[in-house]
């Protein structure tokens, strides 16, 4: 398999992970499939915008534990962030 799919498949499921965790943590939820889905498509979007920024969680051609580690904490953030960001779109604060 190649390295880019790898990242990518690393990428969605930690971003599915993290964005489900902390979509519950918070609060502000889509539901289990939405809070998945939003987190997927952060951890996606986030990593691969890291991996143009720092190519060494690219991988190089080869398959090392910085890269891995480096994927599944890209994607675990950036599922979560935007997860929640969703969530907050669409179940406002109210005060």
């Amino acid at each position: 398999m190649s390295a880019i799919i790898i990242n990518l498949a690393l990428q969605l499921v930690s971003g599915a992970a993290g964005g489900f965790v902390f979509a519950r943590l918070t609060g502000f939820t889509l539901g289990r499939i939405g809070d998945a889905v939003s987190g997927a498509i952060g951890g996606a979007i986030g990593g691969q915008l890291l991996q143009s920024l720092i190519p060494a969680l690219a991988g190089g051609g080869g398959f090392d534990i910085v890269s891995v580690l480096g994927n599944l904490a890209v994607g675990g953030v950036s599922g979560a962030i935007l997860a929640v960001i969703a969530g907050l779109l669409v179940n406002p604060i109210e005060y």
